[in-house]
């Protein structure tokens, strides 16, 4: 078995016109991954709905969080985390501008 290692905030992106997603880890019914916007924003009018369950956690950064059928968006900071059961339909309002925002999710079946 091969043992794989490195650091969460190593070779950060510049802001730029995507959000940079990196797998982590990957297994049947498993993804870890870290994800990087840089005041990037899910398009207006837009939902994400996912046919698996994801846990995510905001590490580094800020962002808004919206999950359909809620009257506000959450404000995230570092260390907030957040369970979105598959087919909730969610949408990233806004993420910080200035500096990179760090997720860790966890995408599971």
């Amino acid at each position: 078995m091969t043992v794989a290692g490195g650091n969460l905030y190593a070779g950060l992106p510049l802001p730029s016109g995507a959000e940079e997603i990196i797998a982590l880890l990957e297994a049947p019914g498993l993804r870890l991954e870290r994800i990087v916007s840089t005041g990037q924003a899910t398009p207006a009018g837009e939902w994400l709905d996912q046919d698996h369950e994801e846990w995510v956690i905001l590490l580094r950064g800020a962002a808004g969080l919206s999950l359909e059928g809620e009257a506000s968006a959450r404000l995230l900071a570092a260390g907030d985390y957040l369970h979105i059961p598959a087919h909730r339909r969610h949408r990233v309002e806004w993420t910080a501008p200035g500096e990179p925002t760090v997720w860790l999710a966890v995408h599971y079946r």
